[in-house]
């Protein structure tokens, strides 16, 4: 099932859906959020992720890629701790993390992590760790990651840059997906055996 179908059973009701959603996500929008918010408040702010989502579910129409559809409402939920705890919610508040974007945070909206280097670099090192399992700068996975969840292009569009169906973009986004989500897991696990 994919996400759409997803999002459409937790607009009916189905919690279950909510779990799925939550699995095939919470990871890389975690990695994310890392990048502007103290490590000890991502979780927070994922729950209130997928609070939201579970309230928007009713009004998201497929017109792009979930996954974008997501990191917008979890933007705005990241945006709003900041503001909420006196910091800078502009790099979070303009969208794309990007490398660029993602260093800024770090300096500027990652002030309270700033406190505690160890936790703004733990944060860059996840993230390049779990881009590193889709290999080099141009492959396909590494461009297909970028298009849709760093530039949250529409698959319509990233099918088109690319010169593929939208299927094969789908069916790439989750390879995408699925590789990073067991990167991270197993980084996870990593640092809880230290």
């Amino acid at each position: 099932m994919d996400d759409d179908e997803l999002i459409a059973r937790l607009a009916g009701g189905d919690e279950s859906a909510l779990r799925e959603l939550f699995g095939r996500h919470a990871p890389w929008i975690a990695v994310r959020l890392r990048a502007a918010l103290p490590a000890q408040d991502v979780e927070d702010v994922l729950q209130e992720t997928f609070l939201a989502v579970w309230r928007s579910a009713g009004g998201y129409r497929p017109q792009g890629s979930a996954g974008g559809w997501l990191w917008v409402i979890a933007r705005r939920q990241a945006a709003g701790w900041l503001r909420r705890h006196g910091q800078d919610a502009r790099p979070v508040d303009t969208g794309v993390l990007d490398d660029a974007a993602f260093d800024d945070a770090l300096v500027s909206a990652g002030r309270a992590a700033a406190r505690d280097p160890v936790e703004a670099v733990m944060a860059r090192s996840d993230l390049a760790a779990a881009l590193a399992v889709l290999g080099p700068e141009g492959s396909t996975e590494r461009e297909v990651w970028r298009l849709l969840y760093v530039e949250d292009q529409p698959v319509a569009q990233v099918a088109q840059v690319m010169g593929v169906p939208q299927g094969t973009v789908k069916s790439r986004a989750h390879r995408v997906r699925r590789l990073m989500r067991t990167a991270l897991v197993g980084r996870a696990a990593q640092e809880e055996g230290l």
